[in-house]
């Protein structure tokens, strides 16, 4: 079964499409957005979940980030949905196609034309099965994720992240560059990114291995070096990384300092945490 995400600025129209989706029996669930930059963050989220989204039902003119830049910003996922235009206008399907759109309905919709769309989704992805990643073996290439600056969305390459800060609802994506605030838990950031390297060293606190320049550990306590930010470990997390990273800087005698401190570290506020 299909899970589709429909998006259209026009509430009539989203409801409509929304529909007619849902009467397809190759449709096993539709998400809606109100707009193309609601729709960039509803797909992040599904990435960082591990929720499969198969395509993206879609206007193309609506306010701020339209349909065809959606499409552009698509290309720098590892997995991208596939692309059917739901649109009024005509003028746009050269574009459309050239950037990967794999059907262009015209507005109002005739069932049957969807109904043909989603068959077109349905082929794609069965084409495409058995090179989907599964939940045990995540694509291992980059990973791209919008975030909001200034009414703007924007690509972040996990690649770049150096660390991730839990705040509240939020994770705070660290970055040579800065910080981004981006809605989702960390607990299911660190799921989407531990086979990319990415360890956590504290119930807020995520950090990529390949950032890190030094590990320290002096009595019980660890705590590892990101550029200029020295990021404590908590006790309940200085087994894994010493076992995840000591080997990386080959330190043997820091390697015996945790053996023999692990249960005695702290959080970087000095609060213990079991």
């Amino acid at each position: 079964m299909l899970h589709v995400l429909a998006v259209d600025d026009e509430r009539p129209a989203l409801e409509e499409l929304t529909y007619l989706l849902r009467k397809d029996p190759r449709v096993g669930r539709v998400s809606c957005a109100a707009d193309a930059s609601s729709a960039l963050r509803d797909l992040s989220r599904m990435l960082v979940e591990g929720d499969r989204l198969d395509a993206v039902f879609m206007d193309i003119r609506m306010p701020g980030l339209d349909g065809l830049d959606f499409t552009r910003l698509l290309t720098g996922f590892a997995a991208p949905p596939h692309v059917v235009f739901v649109t009024a206008h005509d003028d746009c399907a050269v574009t459309a196609f050239e950037l990967g759109a794999l059907d262009y309905l015209l507005k109002p919709v005739r069932p049957e034309r969807l109904a043909e769309s989603v068959r077109r989704v349905a082929e794609a992805v069965d084409r495409a099965a058995p090179a989907q990643p599964g939940p045990e073996g995540r694509d291992p290439e980059d990973e791209m994720i919008p975030v909001e600056l200034g009414g703007r969305t924007r690509l972040v390459s996990r690649r770049a992240v150096t660390h991730v800060e839990a705040q509240g609802d939020y994770v705070r994506l660290h970055t040579a560059d800065g910080g981004y605030l981006v809605r989702m838990p960390l607990s299911a950031l660190t799921k989407r990114w531990e086979g990319a390297g990415f360890i956590r060293i504290h119930r807020s606190t995520l950090v990529a291995s390949a950032h890190i320049t030094e590990v320290r550990f002096n009595g019980g306590r660890a705590a590892v070096q990101i550029g200029d930010e020295l990021l404590q470990v908590s006790r309940r997390h200085t087994r894994e990384v010493r076992d995840r990273l000591v080997r990386k800087f080959h330190h043997p005698d820091a390697a015996d300092d945790a053996e023999t401190g692990a249960d005695g570290g702290t959080t970087g506020d000095g609060r213990d945490e079991r």
